[in-house]
């Protein structure tokens, strides 16, 4: 799944969608989300909003840790490069 593929998407039935992924794939749509951020401004305000949606998803499953979850899946990415 790319950035392109989220952004096009409807709003709605990402939010759906969202709460359907494993958390892999949620992470892999935030890492995708984060690097559309710093690559392309001119979407800019769409980018973020899929990204509080994604934020709130990782919230959801994981109460009271913030971001740490996909801080850690990423670290752990990284590292399998």
């Amino acid at each position: 799944m790319t950035a392109n593929d989220i952004l096009n998407e409807d709003v709605s039935d990402f939010a759906t969608r969202l709460e359907a992924m494993t958390s892999d794939e949620v992470f892999g749509a935030m890492s995708a989300l984060d690097a559309r951020s710093e690559d392309d401004a001119s979407d800019r305000e769409e980018n973020l909003s899929r990204i509080a949606l994604v934020e709130e998803e990782i919230e959801r499953r994981f109460p009271g840790q913030k971001l740490t979850p996909y801080r850690e899946w990423k670290k752990e990415q990284s590292s399998m490069s």
